[in-house]
């Protein structure tokens, strides 16, 4: 029976801390005014059918449009909204009237019941209509215009329904947010409950959004003990994984141990046993390494380092297919082409790059990146030679493409992902068909993509990797190339000479200065300048006058689209000058009104600039993709969003992965440039900063820069050489000696 399934009390305050004289009131939710699924604080609008309706707040966890509820709480006075029920508890009820049924079952909740067909089941089956879904649904077809697939689609959309209640249910009671009840359920199916019951640290493990310290939770209230080996594995195996988010590829054992013991509040010597288990599991390795060998690795990172290595060396020890280039007689043909006269470095670079199978080209704004790879590209190709282009980000890919004349795909796409099979369809079997690949930002290169990426070119493959490496490291684990540079196993071209310099331009010559430890230098003429730096020590006035600057100020003055061309950058998200407060401000003074719809923390408007945070291979949408929010439905709770014209349907269990994107991190802007940014910096972000931090964002304004802040933040940034140290092996794995060439530009 459904009620039985469903229907059972959710506590939320133990006695002793409820407050007042306790009552319980029946109805059905006529509206949800506000609900945020991060902590399951809900308003909403209860109807019934003997009292007028009423506002109830509190966790109502789960709930939605047309539910039928008994609520335990007490009545609180508001100042601004008057009179409210302050809930506690509350039970799902099984619809009692027909009218109530209807709306039930027409609300969206069962797919392939809309209102007209719902009214059509609940006039034939009556009261019982639900008792037909939970035991007969075959009977459905009882019901002109009904037929097989309807049924089954029926069918199967109850039964989720049900079983996202259960979990739903089971998981709000022990303090979860209710949109993990939905990854939940969709990850272990009906059995999620006895799955999660028996050991509650697999959420941490399999579910997004789950944390260890959750699962911990639960895992007490169901009375699981401290030195339960399962507790003791899956606190190892967290604090591994949390090293990993930090950008390291392995953690050595004594810190790893150290770390996880005082999270576990247990002796390190506990966890030996714990740790050999996961090994024994293959859920961790402890590879015999040069540099380390109590270095402890996720599987997938210790075969993604030697991937990357084992691919360069096997691709060094090769010649390539195509006849070599005439060096001289190419790059006079070059020269002509475009009417350019190279500087003697120029050409030597040019040299290096085109005479050796895998080069680094690295070097900062101005310094000539640029014309090398179109270089590269155009005498390549008038070699006949197939020349393909791939960055990390789409941003980067189009600059790539703008730059060259040819197109340029994110490398996910050049490695075409197969949603049948859950895999790229280029890989060794399969191969990218090209006698050169050029990536780059390969800044922003992590570890992982990095393996995929070489092990879907051919031996023969021409490989030019192009990056920045004094900005910062990339999101994912391990650190490419600096590791290459670093392993001095290749020939690494570096570029330091500025060629790119406007007369009045000082982005580029700032961003050299703060590269090298040297305070930006501010124009004495600020009507023709494109750096600014305004001072406020106020983290709210600073904050005010970067919105200000980004909506107004830059628009008006240069003619800038507020959502297309122009970025609020910041160190972090917290804060008042964090990305998220940012957001918040930049939402309201952009997008201050229209549809919307609340996820968590988040406000989605129709409008919007919003931001992808994790790589989604079926939509085809990864991290780091900008667009923009072109409609909401409010029935499923999802998103329409275009990217880059594309437009994408983001379902509801997936809206945690978009994010407002008025405001990003300095770390999420890699790879993009904009026409204008405004950064924020702080002595509030004191402990992100640091110089590579402030370079890199400076090197995304290509007109103008702006930074608001305090100057003591700005100094600190300038003068912080710090570089977060990764545990990384690839530098070592990585042993060629075939490098021929180091150019100095």
């Amino acid at each position: 029976m459904f009620e039985t399934a469903i229907c059972r009390t959710i506590h939320f305050m133990r006695d002793e801390e409820i407050r007042g004289d306790r009552e319980s009131i029946d109805g059905a939710v006529g509206r949800v005014l506000f609900s945020n699924d991060e902590n399951g604080w809900c308003a909403v609008r209860l109807r019934s059918e003997e009292a007028a309706p009423v506002t109830a707040i509190g966790p109502l966890l789960g709930v939605r449009q047309g539910d039928e509820l008994r609520l335990t709480g007490h009545w609180v006075k508001h100042e601004k909204y008057g009179e409210q029920f302050e809930v506690e508890s509350y039970v799902f009820l099984a619809p009692s009237t027909l009218e109530g049924l209807r709306r039930f079952l027409g609300s969206g909740k069962v797919r392939g019941l809309g209102p007209a067909r719902a009214a059509n089941v609940v006039e034939r089956f009556g009261l019982e209509t639900l008792d037909v879904l939970d035991r007969e649904p075959e009977r459905l077809l009882e019901i002109r215009g009904i037929g097989p697939s309807t049924v089954e689609r029926v069918r199967e959309s109850w039964e989720k329904h049900r079983g996202i209640q259960q979990i739903m249910i089971f998981l709000t009671g022990h303090g979860v947010a209710p949109g993990i009840a939905v990854k939940a359920f969709k990850k272990y199916g009906p059995g999620a409950v006895d799955i999660v019951r028996s050991n509650p640290y697999r959420l941490a493990e399999e579910v997004f959004g789950v944390g260890f310290l959750t699962a911990d939770r639960i895992a007490r209230q169901l009375g699981i003990p401290d030195d339960a080996p399962e507790r003791l594995e899956a606190g190892v195996l967290h604090t591994l994984v949390e090293a990993v988010g930090q950008g390291h590829c392995f953690i050595p054992q004594d810190d790893l141990l150290a770390t996880a013991a005082n999270l576990l509040n247990c002796d390190v010597e506990s966890l030996a046993p714990a740790l050999a288990g996961l090994v024994a599991r293959q859920q961790v390795s402890v590879p015999a390494l040069k540099g380390e060998s109590t270095a402890i690795y996720l599987p997938r990172l210790e075969k993604a380092e030697a991937t990357v290595a084992l691919n360069l060396a096997e691709n060094l020890e090769t010649k390539a297919e195509t006849q070599p280039v005439i060096l001289n007689t190419s790059i006079a043909w070059y020269q002509g082409r475009l009417d350019i006269h190279l500087a003697q470095r120029q050409i030597e670079a040019l040299g290096a790059s085109l005479r050796n199978k895998v080069v680094v080209i690295t070097g900062g704004p101005g310094t000539g990146k640029t014309t090398l790879i179109r270089g590269i590209v155009e005498i390549l190709a008038h070699n006949e030679q197939k020349v393909v282009l791939a960055a990390p980000t789409g941003r980067a890919a189009k600059r790539l493409s703008e730059a060259t004349g040819l197109g340029a795909k994110t490398i996910h796409r050049m490695l075409e992902f197969n949603p049948l099979t859950g895999a790229f369809n280029r890989c060794r079997e399969h191969p990218i068909e090209a006698d050169c690949v050029v990536i780059d930002e390969v800044s922003m290169l992590d570890v992982e993509l990095a393996a995929m990426l070489l092990e879907a070119l051919l031996p023969t493959t021409r490989i030019v990797l192009v990056g920045d490496a004094d900005q910062l490291p990339p999101v994912g684990p391990g650190n490419v190339l600096a590791d290459l540079i670093k392993s001095g196993s290749l020939p690494v071209i570096r570029l330091d000479q500025i060629f790119r310099q406007n007369d009045r331009s000082l982005i580029v010559e700032n961003a050299h200065r703060i590269n090298s430890g040297e305070m930006p230098k501010l124009d004495d003429n600020p009507e023709s300048s494109d750096f600014f730096f305004i001072a406020r020590d106020d983290p709210a006035a600073a904050a005010e006058l970067a919105v200000d600057f980004a909506t107004r100020r830059i628009p008006e003055r240069f003619k800038l689209d507020p959502f297309d061309d122009i970025q609020v950058l910041s160190p972090m998200h917290r804060g008042e000058l964090g990305v998220t407060r940012l957001n918040e401000r930049l939402q309201s003074a952009l997008t201050p009104e229209g549809k919307e719809l609340v996820a968590g923390w988040r406000r989605f408007r129709v409008g919007d600039k919003v931001m992808q945070i994790r790589n989604n291979y079926e939509l085809d949408i990864y991290n780091g993709d900008l667009g923009r929010v072109i409609d909401i439905d409010f029935e499923e709770r999802e998103l329409i969003v275009s990217f880059d014209g594309r437009s994408s349907l983001i379902p509801s269990d997936l809206v945690d992965d978009i994010v407002p994107a008025y405001a990003c991190t300095i770390h999420k802007s890699q790879g993009s440039e904009y026409p204008a940014v405004v950064v924020v910096l702080h002595h509030q972000h004191h402990v992100m900063l640091q110089r590579n931090l402030l370079y890199t964002a400076i090197s995304r304004g290509r007109r103008l820069v702006v930074i608001v802040g305090s100057r003591r933040a700005l100094g600190r940034a300038v003068h912080n050489a710090t570089v977060r140290k990764r545990h990384t092996q690839l530098c070592l794995l990585y042993t060629s000696d075939a490098a021929d060439d180091s150019v100095l530009v």
